[in-house]
């Protein structure tokens, strides 16, 4: 399992779901978490009970000085920050192109994209000076396939997935690991939004279809260590069976 304790992880979307459950997992693996988020009090309750290796910091992934602030607060309190995990996205607006309200539709980009951005623009610099970091993005089947009702979120998925190239074309070699995360589908809040819309197949699924939330966490941690260096500058998909089974998940 990647030996990430007494590392700094910096985690964005950390309010609940996936961000939340990663957050709970390295710090049981000995890492500083950061848990960044708009949801100052949900983040400050998990940091609570996370303990003295965790600090909560609120901001806007999409504002470039919030991002800044955020960095800044968390390399005051723990250090260089080692793994930058982009959590953070949202879906909403759920609906078809020709009715979409168009700042709506451009906020879900600032976040999923933009948000991504300011995170690797933030943190890469001091990596490639050190010759060390991980940087991992989440992203989704929808980067690769459009979905009825979901121009944005695939739209905001494929940019940042290009993202996520792009940063490992000019930053693989100077020491920076950069990876992308398919998670699949997970038992999240947003899995709700997308069960209430009743828009396209993936609104049909079952609660019982998705899995839980420490399944991705899980392959998430051991994406930090050296053995999935193997896929470095590539994106990392929860259905690849031999990522779950080297990631310790049953297969």
């Amino acid at each position: 399992m990647a030996g990430v304790s007494g590392k700094t992880v910096f985690i964005t979307g950390a309010s609940r779901g996936i961000g939340e459950a990663t957050a709970r997992l390295f710090a049981g693996a000995g890492a500083n978490v950061v848990l960044f988020a708009r949801s100052t009090a949900e983040t400050e309750t998990i940091a609570g009970e996370i303990g003295e290796n965790a600090l909560a910091v609120s901001g806007d992934v999409s504002s470039w000085p919030d991002m800044v602030n955020a960095i800044t607060q968390a390399e005051r309190h723990f250090g260089p920050i080692d793994i930058l995990i982009n959590n953070a996205g949202v879906i909403d607006p759920i609906g078809m192109m020709s009715t979409s309200d168009p700042e709506a539709w451009g906020r879900v980009l600032d976040i999923n994209t933009k948000g991504v951005y300011n995170g690797m623009r933030a943190v890469i610099p001091g990596m490639e000076t050190r010759g060390a970091g991980t940087v991992i993005t989440i992203s989704s089947g929808a980067a690769h396939n459009a979905l009825e009702g979901w121009s944005a979120y695939c739209t905001s998925k494929a940019g940042t997935a290009m993202l996520t190239n792009a940063a490992h074309l000019e930053s693989g070699g100077k020491g920076v690991r950069i990876m992308g995360f398919s998670p699949g589908t997970v038992a999240t809040r947003m899995q709700k939004d997308i069960k209430a819309s009743g828009i396209n197949a993936v609104s049909l699924l079952d609660w019982e279809d998705h899995h839980p939330v420490d399944v991705p966490a899980k392959i998430l941690l051991w994406m930090c260590g050296e053995d999935a260096d193997d896929y470095l500058g590539q994106e990392v998909h929860h259905a690849n069976e031999e990522v779950r089974k080297r990631a310790g998940l049953t297969v």
